[in-house]
């Protein structure tokens, strides 16, 4: 199969009849097996929600430093916050980006003996004084996204022959979204640069918005990086390792890495990752044989690190490889040499 760009799936074919609906999950499947990207449109997001999220994400960046660095994800034991640029590794390279974390406002989780580790995920968001307003536009961009994310894993159960609610129950009653505001700063000067290193996803499924415009991403595609930019109206959609690891490599988790911009210019992006409870373990998908003979079994990260069946393991890991800072500040216990 040659690939020149990312397929283009209308979500709102979803809704359209029973016949358009098992289509559109047929695309969906096929897609995800043989890219495990695409680009979806047809979301309904509304582009005042859009607009209003990029504002406040330019705004946030444009913060003197002092602001930003007062909500520093040094001072979160969940790795929430502002990274400075340069404050975090992807396949042990440094990334060329600046960014805030926010995830799911719950009660941290005090350590203790039987508690789990990835337990110590869970807690307060830090959020910059100067923009009252981000909270409850994010609240709103993730529950919009929430909700597509799991229209599409349900889409995707169907496709493979097994009941729609089959992934319920790991998200259903504390489910991990995360979401990474990021600003990469130009240093391409033509040559590329690393804005973010190869690596597949951790998590469950993408959703990335891009600024308009821009470009960078690049997927890898039968041992080539084909270029991925944005497209008007759409969201990057992609699977993780967990969806991945539930059905035995058959949906693909795919290699991608991030260009920094020409210097001179920056870029903006917002990736959506849709996760499980900490303490799920993926379903195991009954499959249909069809589709099972197909499976490639699991990949390998760049690390050569496996997929771990619990969700929370795989998140903390990533954490405590991909910020160093952070973990010897709060979890110097859990650091091996």
């Amino acid at each position: 199969m040659s690939l020149e760009s990312l397929p283009v799936l209308d979500f709102s074919r979803l809704t359209a009849g029973p016949e358009e609906a098992s289509r559109f999950r047929d695309e969906l499947r096929n897609a995800m097996h043989e890219v495990g990207f695409l680009y979806l449109a047809g979301h309904g997001i509304p582009q005042e929600l859009i607009d209003a999220m990029l504002d406040v994400s330019r705004r946030f960046f444009e913060l003197p430093d002092e602001q930003k660095l007062a909500v520093e994800n040094v001072h979160s034991p969940q790795f929430r916050g502002y990274t400075r640029v340069g404050g975090e590794l992807t396949d042990g390279a440094v990334d060329w980006r600046e960014q805030i974390d926010i995830g799911v406002e719950r009660d941290a989780v005090e350590p203790g003996a039987g508690v789990a580790d990835y337990w110590r995920l869970e807690g307060a968001n830090l959020w910059p004084d100067a923009l009252p307003e981000m909270r409850a536009i994010v609240s709103e961009w993730t529950e919009r996204l929430s909700a597509i994310s799991l229209a599409l894993l349900r889409a995707l159960a169907v496709s493979l022959g097994a009941p729609e609610d089959t992934f319920d129950a790991a998200f259903a009653a504390r489910a991990f979204p995360l979401l990474k505001i990021v600003r990469y700063p130009g240093e391409s000067n033509p040559e590329p640069k690393q804005g973010v290193g190869s690596h597949r996803d951790g998590g469950v499924l993408t959703l990335l918005l891009v600024e308009p415009g821009k470009g960078g991403l690049q997927v890898e595609y039968q041992g080539r990086w084909i270029d991925a930019p944005q497209v008007p109206g759409t969201f990057v959609v992609n699977i993780g390792e967990m969806l991945e690891l539930a059905t035995n490599g058959y949906l693909k988790a795919t290699l991608h890495r991030v260009i920094s911009p020409l210097r001179g210019t920056d870029r903006i992006s917002l990736p959506f990752f849709y996760n499980p409870a900490l303490d799920a373990t993926m379903p195991q998908l009954a499959v249909s044989q069809e589709f099972q003979s197909k499976a490639r079994g699991l990949s390998v990260d760049p690390t050569n690190s496996p997929i771990l069946e619990t969700y929370g393991d795989n998140a903390l890991r990533y954490r405590l490889r991909a910020h160093p800072n952070v973990a010897a500040a709060h979890h110097a216990d859990l650091i091996t040499n």
